[in-house]
């Protein structure tokens, strides 16, 4: 049996996904395939609302893949068939996951850890965390949404400064140029991005997961496209259980309770 490199727990509607490769959580074959199963089991478990993935220990949150393999796969269509093909896909599906996902930086964010944590939708740091993309040090570059995921989040020149030099960030230019969305003191990551989770497991789900669709889409589509787009994610949530009990909840001058609503 291989070891666990995905550690999950649940608790009161948040799942917590702790990437565990000692000492720097790096990513490796196996790793992807564990963070792969427990995506796919979360995504159709009704009582989880929320995700939360950091990484064990205070070292690192991830410090990038494991260069170990690269050996194995430096020959012509190697690495996408052995490696990248599978990653983007986990990685992909991590992005558009349906429910939202906050990142705990508590230490290192290298290469493929900053591309699973700009997979999440929201991203907290610790103020001593660096953040990186060095792949182009080893003659290569972030090949799991790095390219596009970062230059989304912080702009074309920002973002080739990163990739061309390879050299790491401190947590606060990251959150002035937005690649994080919150700093907090040494130590508190984790649980401020429970926090965090414990209020999006209050929200409504279904429509959570509308609004996250039609955000995800704007680098994609032309206007048109996305008008119609949130033209008809908004019918469907207008028509939703939800939208009555948040109507409901407004005139009744009460608090929503959107977690025993469902959707069709």
């Amino acid at each position: 049996m291989p070891d666990v490199h995905v550690h999950l727990t649940i608790e009161n509607g948040v799942a917590i996904l702790t990437l565990d490769n000692p000492p720097l959580n790096v990513v490796t074959l196996e790793l992807t395939r564990q963070l792969g199963d427990r995506l796919d089991a979360l995504a159709i478990d009704d009582t989880v609302r929320a995700v939360v993935v950091t990484g064990a220990g205070s070292r690192a949150f991830c410090a990038g893949s494991d260069i170990s393999e690269f050996h194995e796969m430096m020959e012509p269509g190697q690495v996408v068939e052995k490696k990248l093909r599978r990653q983007n896909e986990i990685f992909q599906f991590l992005a558009h996951f349906p429910k939202p996902t906050v990142a705990a930086l508590g230490g290192l964010t290298l290469g493929g850890g900053l591309e699973i944590a700009c997979c999440c939708d929201l991203l907290i740091a610790e103020e001593h965390v660096s953040l990186a993309l060095p792949e182009i040090k080893l003659g290569v570059f972030p090949s799991s949404g790095g390219t596009f995921r970062t230059t989304r989040r912080i702009g074309i020149g920002r973002a080739k400064r990163m990739m061309f030099f390879g050299d790491p960030i401190d947590a606060p230019t990251a959150l002035d140029w937005g690649l994080v969305d919150a700093v907090v003191p040494r130590g508190t990551a984790l649980a401020e991005a429970r926090r965090w989770a414990g209020i999006l497991t209050r929200r409504p789900a279904f429509a959570l997961e509308l609004c996250k669709s039609v955000i995800n889409a704007a680098g994609d589509l032309d206007e048109d496209q996305l008008v119609q787009k949130s033209l008809t994610a908004s019918d469907r949530v207008f028509s939703s259980p939800e939208c009555r009990e948040g109507v409901r909840a407004f005139f009744a001058k009460t608090t929503p309770d959107f977690r025993i609503q469902e959707h069709s």
